[in-house]
């Protein structure tokens, strides 16, 4: 996957809101929705997603600004830990790799984390395992299928595998599948049914590594992917609505964007900033029923100054003056 920084067109020193602004602006032009005649529209929404969730995560950006973590917001190695070989390590629990071929599976190096020799800063793992394996070696730490990363748990047993896959939140509205590539060789389609929460897993049995105590499962997460306009919360959505200072006055009716087609909301005279409407039935589907949509007004002024707008505010400040801070004073 590409730098980050990249796919989000900004520079390393841009600050939230300059990432976040860049986010919205290209999300709008690379979703597939906008781009059903292009093949490689859902690729290029979900790098920049994965983008997104490093760069948008304050602890993450910072990791990979430190190079902790690769583009992909996977570990990199730092080498191996401890005093030396069978030293203390960090005292965390490495686990085995494994890489698929025409004999099965075959055992690769440990991953970081765990304990090992104090070869620390001899360049990255894939160097150090093409040296003492060639080039082959290099596929041991880590094997890829068609962009789903699994690996196997547990000591080297071999029998489960995990994986991930990245949904949008539409599909994880209406439910959709995956094609998925197993260690195993087998190909199947992953069906992801509707309002999956962020980190919830698919358990598919019998779809793991053959081991002494018969084939074992695969294990799924599915992660949904921030959207540019809509917030999860539950089975509820919310999201900011913008209206100008004339319908925040004198009132009128917008349109609001729904995941399955906007609606028209009636937003009365004197709505202030900050205001939440309510509207049933367009949040997630869930177990008791779909939740609701929550729209937060927020007023926006004309981007432009406008002589007659300043001209009229003075006038009521004059003529009208208030205070909406006297009960925070």
């Amino acid at each position: 996957m590409r730098d980050p920084y990249d796919v989000l067109g900004v520079q390393k020193n841009a600050g939230p809101d300059a990432i976040k602004s860049a986010f919205r602006k290209l999300a709008k032009k690379l979703h597939p929705d906008a781009n059903k005649n292009d093949k490689k529209a859902a690729g290029k929404f979900a790098e920049l997603n994965a983008a997104y969730e490093i760069l948008g995560d304050e602890d993450k950006r910072k990791a990979f600004d430190r190079g902790e973590i690769d583009a992909e917001g996977k570990p990199r190695f730092q080498g191996f830990g401890g005093g030396g070989p069978g030293g203390g390590g960090s005292g965390r629990d490495g686990f085995e790799t494994y890489t698929w071929g025409a004999e099965g599976p075959q055992r690769g190096g440990r991953r970081a984390g765990g304990g090992g020799g104090g070869f620390r800063g001899f360049g990255g793992i894939d160097d150090i395992l093409k040296d003492m394996f060639g080039s082959a070696g290099a596929g041991g730490r880590r094997q890829s299928f068609e962009g789903e990363d699994f690996h196997t748990p547990g000591g080297g047993q071999g029998r489960d595998v995990t994986g991930s896959v990245s949904i949008t939140l539409p599909e994880a509205a209406k439910g959709t599948s995956r094609r998925v590539h197993l260690p195993s060789g087998k190909e199947i389609d992953v069906k992801i049914p509707p309002g999956l929460a962020d980190g919830q897993s698919i358990r598919l049995k019998g779809q793991g590594l053959v081991g002494p105590g018969g084939s074992g499962d695969a294990l799924i997460t599915v992660s949904v992917a921030p959207h540019p306009v809509f917030v999860r919360d539950g089975a509820d959505l919310r999201l900011e609505l913008p209206v100008t200072l004339y319908e925040a006055v004198l009132g009128g009716k917008v349109r609001v964007p729904t995941l399955d087609g906007a609606v028209e909301l009636a937003i009365p005279p004197g709505t202030s900033s900050g205001r939440t409407f309510r509207i049933k039935g367009k949040g997630m589907p869930g177990k008791g029923g779909a939740g609701d949509l929550y729209a937060a007004v927020r007023i926006v002024l004309p981007e432009r100054s406008d002589p007659a707008l300043e001209e009229l505010m003075r006038k009521l400040r004059d003529a009208s003056p208030y205070d909406p801070r006297r009960d925070i004073n």
